[in-house]
């Protein structure tokens, strides 16, 4: 298992992060990082250490995260995934395992990120949906929130939208994209059948399909950064802001002066962008 050559291997990791304590290995607490890193360690023969793209907080899910571990397990990519998945909680999948460039290192090669926020809009929040999306009952201007995201597009100093107390070198990002998205499901399951007299989700009172979806690409992202992003767009649709406010609140680099942190619940770590792809 210790013998062979080292390698390099590039894991592409989607897990419900509701029952763990973030991505980072903590000194109490179930993370997605010690997860891997125990797993691994079975085919390495010893300690491996496991980097992730991004540092996901307590709470929050993945579709994509991508990870980088040097080791020098033997065992073909495709092997070596299945065993991790055999051993691996439910909510913790590896959905790609590659080798990868020597040099490959998942957090510093990355040069984009995509996060979604997704907000449930209606008076209540599914049973089967209420672990993943953030609910706000009251009406939701989105025109007014899309006005207000356009300020955050381009290169910027996001202090007002960061957790204080980090050490973090410089607060300038990049947004490359900010988009809202609503509406329901445009393809509903085959097995639903509506009658002529039925009345619909929203007559009845019911939560729509699909929730308001938040979708932000950058070149990275501030601890919080997301989460107060949306907090902040939510007050602008619920009325307590003005659109351009969110411009003032940017340019003034205080966090008291942003909206509150949605919760971790609704947020989502989409995809990693690099500039080559493993060999």
């Amino acid at each position: 298992m210790g013998n062979s050559p080292p390698r390099v291997l590039k894991l592409t990791i989607e897990y419900d992060g509701t029952a763990y304590v973030g991505w980072q290995r903590q000194a109490e607490g179930v993370s997605i990082q010690g997860l891997l890193e125990d797993a691994l360690a079975a085919f390495e023969g010893g300690p491996v250490t496991v980097h992730g793209a991004g540092r996901t907080d307590a709470g929050v899910h993945a579709l994509g995260q991508v990870a980088s571990v040097r080791t020098r397990a033997a065992h073909d990519a495709a092997t070596l995934q299945r065993a991790l998945n055999a051993v691996l909680p439910l909510d913790v999948r590896i959905v790609g395992l590659e080798d990868a460039n020597p040099d490959f290192h998942a957090r510093y090669d990355a040069i984009s990120k995509t996060y979604e926020y997704r907000i449930v809009n209606a008076p209540y929040a599914s049973a089967f949906e209420h672990r993943y999306v953030w609910h706000v009952p009251g009406t939701l201007d989105v025109d007014a929130m899309r006005a207000g995201a356009a300020a955050l597009v381009g290169r910027h100093d996001f202090a007002a939208f960061r957790a204080l107390g980090g050490d973090t070198a410089t607060t300038e990002r990049t947004i490359f994209a900010l988009d809202l998205e609503s509406g329901s499901d445009p393809n509903p399951p085959a097995s639903v059948t509506l009658k002529p007299d039925d009345r619909s989700s929203a007559d009845r009172g019911l939560a729509p399909a699909g929730p308001l979806t938040l979708r932000v690409v950058g070149d990275g992202f501030l601890r919080h950064m997301v989460r107060a992003i949306a907090g902040t767009l939510v007050d602008v649709g619920l009325g307590r802001w003005p659109a351009d406010h969110v411009a003032r609140i940017l340019a003034s680099r205080d966090r008291a002066a942003a909206g509150r942190a949605a919760p971790p619940t609704g947020l989502f770590l989409v995809t990693v962008g690099y500039r080559s792809e493993p060999l």
